[in-house]
């Protein structure tokens, strides 16, 4: 959707041409290439502002941000939507289990973007469907969407760059040493569509930390935090160090205690892409992974 940003120029930013300025503040080339056929886009102090002009001190500049993109095509599906945070910029939702974030074969309207499509419909709200970070289909918890384009920017630069912190709970098989880290690159298995695994030779760089929370019989609770985001990383680097998450289809399909694999986004910290404030999120933990490692009645999220 269309977005209007409004600063007031700071001292410290005297004698800046207000292209620098905006580069400074996130604005991609694709977000400044769209505002070129709007005259009116960018008014600094009431006028047209051009890429050039100098700022100076209590300079007001305004931006209207053009929405460019469409999510037309994915199919709106009533769905309850359990929403952690939201303000004009960003939406964070807590994803439960067996539910795709993206439409794709065999998945037309049975994911998050259709249920978030719902969402704006109802409340009369245009909406292009902007997924920061990516959950598989039975991992649960915090996901943030971009309402905007500037956002969107935003918060995919601090992700490439790694400023999104992400901490991850997970139960896995067996007494996990207290803390470690595993540095091993992950490719795509021969022949396989969806399955990766540790590959030395033509895997793509890949680190996960992990910390041991508490052992339950011959499961341990493990906390996670990600340095990169490939595919299936926490789910092929822990079965390659010997502790592989139960009820995992895919690499350890041991339903006994729960029937998916138990990961969770618990926790965001990431720079708000506006207003520039700290913000961390957490999502509870859902009930199938609370009653896994701890097998006693329980509300139904902690």
């Amino acid at each position: 959707m269309d977005r209007i940003l409004t600063y007031t120029i700071p001292t410290e930013q005297e004698g800046m041409q207000l292209l620098d300025f905006l580069r400074s503040k996130g604005f991609s080339r694709g977000i400044l290439s769209s505002m070129k056929p709007d005259k009116s886009a960018i008014s600094l102090n009431g006028e047209r502002g051009f890429g050039k002009s100098i700022l100076h001190s209590g300079d007001f500049l305004r931006i209207h941000i053009p929405e460019t993109d469409t999510s037309e095509n994915i199919l709106p599906v009533k769905m309850d939507l359990s929403i952690l945070y939201e303000d004009e910029d960003i939406l964070v939702i807590n994803k439960p289990a067996d539910m795709p974030v993206h439409p794709s074969i065999g998945n037309y309207d049975n994911t998050l973007a259709n249920g978030t499509a719902w969402y704006f419909k109802e409340k009369g709200q245009a909406f292009v469907y902007r997924c920061i970070n990516r959950l598989d289909r039975d991992t649960t918890g915090a996901l943030i969407l971009a309402k905007n384009p500037y956002s969107a920017a935003v918060l995919s630069a601090q992700m490439k760059q790694r400023k999104i912190r992400r901490t991850y709970l997970a139960i896995v098989q067996g007494i996990t040493p207290e803390c470690g880290t595993i540095d091993a690159p992950i490719g795509r298995v021969k022949d396989s569509t969806i399955e990766r695994q540790v590959d030395p030779v033509n895997g793509e760089y890949a680190v996960t930390h992990y910390e041991r929370l508490a052992v339950c019989h011959s499961y341990s609770l493990i906390e996670l935090h990600l340095e990169t985001g490939r595919t299936h990383q926490i789910r092929v680097h822990m079965k390659y160090i010997g502790h592989p998450l139960p009820g995992d289809f895919l690499y350890n399909p041991d339903y006994r205690i729960i029937k998916r694999q138990p990961l969770h986004s618990f926790q965001l910290e990431f720079t708000h892409p506006v207003t520039e404030k700290a913000m961390c999120i957490t999502a509870p933990v859902p009930r199938d992974f609370a009653m896994a490692f701890h097998p006693q009645p329980v509300s139904e999220e902690l």
